[in-house]
């Protein structure tokens, strides 16, 4: 039996009463238990969005039938991305050959600077991924990114005045269901389906993972308060998506605000250290452990999951712990980094490539160039570091070597990919970097360092926030000795 504590009975309360709310839930404190509880509690029907399709599948488990599960992705493709079915999933295309198909063919001159035409195309697409992200019904000079050396206003507003011309050509060529220049994204269909002010039909409608939404799916969610109830549910201090353009909607949201501070899957000891990032992130909640949930801290020689702060610090625990006959089990598994593995092979031995991620690049350099400068190539930038750092082979031989999670001694994630996981014993990597320090000494004579990102200090809590049994702080433990360490 579900038994609610006083902060989950008040949710209820408010829900009931039919308020918009806006509940904080903090790390393990049962948020889809609450949201499920909610849900049964009535027989109203509703809607719950969730963050990927991986969490509607599994939240459609614990839901009743009256509720749908559904990422907004897979609501606006419903809706009219399959009339772009052709076009999506289309092999890459560097910006530069977008470009010209724009009509991007020479060298332009701003403000003194020579703008080559893959850097105008790289900016142009920019353009239009801002665009897409955000809550606008035009594309306007704000969408337009800022250039090293054209950073005043009145050179940004001249280089808007030559990319946007450009940029709506972009976008008028997405809107062919059938051909175009343009690599076609989900990203696209769920900006069309916003501009048509879409209807959701539902009593009440649940939005989880609130603190990572893109402008557009909270524009596309406030949309409905006229006609259904509004929950939003997250945790304000695991917002760690910004750099892909997500936005923290929970603080800012009109409605009932309630927390869930109680955490379930810990005890006070590492509630304790989750307050310490806590209050380094300036967040709005602070969580208390479960007395029955001895949680400690202090090294481990046996961890069941090793957490990175990169994708090339991952993998070289992988390959250390491979090396010493450990069985390892990497989170989102090793198939896509194989092929993507040989393709790269392929190109770095002059040989083109069939892979459909990377069949249109001549050599490993123009790969190199597109994932450090190309705005749709940014995804890619993980494989180039991993084959630069390790080489081809040595990346091969990790993943045929990878076992699955069941069959694990060790778990290897990055802290972003842990989001949402948990296992009894977890260990930090050493790859999460302290502050610099500043050119101040204190009494002493010691450099003094310089202050916590609040960024960092999210991601931080993540991390340590995944551990149930046991948490080796690890590659964070230069906390204890920082100034800001001890609120």
């Amino acid at each position: 039996m579900f038994t609610p504590t006083d902060e989950q009975t008040q949710a209820a309360d408010r829900f009931h009463a039919g308020d918009h709310m806006a509940l904080q839930a903090g790390a393990g404190t049962g948020k889809t238990s609450t949201l499920a509880f909610l849900a049964h509690s009535t027989g109203r029907r509703g809607r719950y969005l969730a963050y990927n399709r991986a969490i509607a599948q599994e939240a459609s488990t614990r839901f009743p039938p009256t509720v749908t599960c559904k990422t907004a992705h897979s609501l606006a493709y419903a809706a009219l991305g399959h009339r772009y079915a052709h076009r999506l999933g289309a092999p890459r295309r560097p910006a530069w050959k977008t470009g010209q198909d724009l009509g991007i063919t020479k060298p332009t001159r701003i403000a003194g600077h020579t703008l080559m035409p893959t850097t105008l195309s790289n900016t142009v697409l920019r353009t239009v991924t801002r665009f897409c992200h955000s809550a606008d019904t035009t594309l306007t000079r704000r969408h337009v990114p800022p250039l090293r050396g054209l950073d005043t206003p009145e050179h940004h507003r001249g280089l808007a005045d030559l990319v946007l011309p450009y940029a709506n050509k972009a976008w008028a060529d997405l809107q062919n269901p059938d051909t175009g220049a343009v690599r076609f994204d989900p990203d696209h269909v769920l900006k069309m389906w916003s501009l048509t002010n879409p209807r959701i039909p539902a009593d009440f409608l649940l939005l989880d993972e609130a603190q990572d939404t893109n402008p557009v799916v909270e524009h596309i969610f406030n949309n409905q308060r006229d006609h259904t109830q509004l929950v939003l549910v997250g945790d304000s201090a695991q917002a760690i998506y910004q750099w892909r353009g997500a936005k923290d909607v929970m603080t800012g949201f009109d409605g009932t605000h309630l927390t869930l501070s109680r955490s379930f899957r810990f005890g006070p000891a590492l509630a304790d250290e989750a307050n310490r990032w806590l209050t380094l992130a300036e967040a709005p909640i602070r969580l208390t452990g479960t007395d029955t949930m001895p949680t400690e801290l202090g090294p481990l020689a046996h961890p069941d999951a090793i957490l990175c702060r990169t994708n090339v610090g991952a993998m070289k625990h992988v390959m250390n712990l491979l090396a010493a006959g450990t069985r390892v089990a990497l989170v989102g598994g090793g198939e896509s980094l194989r092929s993507l593995a040989f393709a790269a092979r392929d190109l770095k031995d002059g040989r083109r490539t069939s892979h459909p991620e990377l069949v249109l690049f001549p050599t490993w350099g123009t790969v190199q160039d597109y994932a450090a400068h190309d705005p749709s190539g940014r995804d890619l930038q993980p494989l180039v570091d991993l084959v630069d750092t390790h080489g081809t082979d040595a990346i091969l031989t990790a993943v045929d070597h990878l076992t699955t999670e069941e069959h694990a001694q060790v778990t290897v994630s990055t802290a972003h990919k842990a989001k949402g996981r948990e296992w009894a014993r977890v260990q930090i990597a050493d790859d999460f970097p302290p502050p610099k320090d500043t050119d101040q000494q204190d009494s002493n004579g010691c450099p003094i360092p310089g202050p916590i990102d609040s960024s960092e200090a999210r991601l931080a809590y993540v991390a340590v926030t995944r551990a149930r049994r046991n948490l080796d702080i690890g590659g964070l433990s230069w906390i204890n000795d920082h100034p800001d360490g001890r609120p």
